[in-house]
């Protein structure tokens, strides 16, 4: 059975010790949530002291790739070391009768892992262009390639997709039964990410139309 078919195992940093029923176990699930978010927090250790720091990514098969710049310390700290990288996508306010029984209706994952810094030629390509097509689909053919100069100041770190957790909650409120007799509006005010009308360039040459994977984009 090859890595990618392999269902997520629980380990102790990934076992859910509440709201079990929110977790899967389905490596597709993972999937879906790093596919469709677009940033991810990349939580590391350096120099004793923790740094969040949130950056874009993208997934080739079981590997996560994240972009960042060879100047950020955060991103050389993480290379050879355990890193936790999560992706959190807010689908919905889940709007109770009582205070404490509000909730948000989300998608999340979890990775834990030791990071490295790719060094080869070929896979800073991949990676990069995994993350510029996880925020752009078909951005990658239609731009210039980084050159030399620019894929000198780039940093790629690789993370492989080996321990992870995933929690999804879906579904309206939970209140307690006697509060269902209540005069208080419960439902869920569901969220979405849209993106708008693309502004060109101020300098872009006049007559360029908007490419279609940018209209794809929009509509997506």
């Amino acid at each position: 059975m090859s890595a990618i078919t392999v269902p997520l195992s629980s380990t102790s940093r990934t076992a859910l010790r509440r709201r079990k029923e929110r977790g899967s176990t389905d490596r597709d699930d993972l999937y879906a949530v790093l596919d469709a978010g677009m940033i991810c927090h990349l939580g590391v250790v350096l120099d004793g002291s923790p740094r969040v720091l949130p950056t874009a990514y993208g997934r080739i098969d079981d590997t996560l790739y994240l972009h960042g710049s060879v100047a950020n310390s955060a991103f050389g700290g993480a290379d050879d070391h355990e890193v936790c990288v999560t992706v959190t996508l807010l689908d919905g306010l889940v709007c109770a009768r009582s205070v404490n029984a509000h909730s948000m209706n989300y998608r999340s994952a979890m990775i834990f892992g030791i990071a490295r810094m790719v060094h080869d030629e070929a896979g800073r390509l991949a990676g990069l262009r995994a993350v510029t097509e996880t925020l752009i689909p078909g951005r990658w053919a239609a731009t210039r390639e980084p050159n030399r100069k620019e894929m000198a100041a780039v940093a790629v770190l690789a993370l492989p997709l080996a321990e992870a957790s995933v929690k999804i909650r879906t579904g309206g409120p939970l209140d307690a039964s006697q509060d269902y007799a209540l005069d208080v509006w419960a439902g869920v005010v569901p969220v979405r990410t849209v993106f708008g009308t693309p502004e060109p360039d101020p300098a872009l040459r006049p007559g360029l139309p908007v490419p279609q994977h940018i209209r794809d984009r929009v509509t997506s």
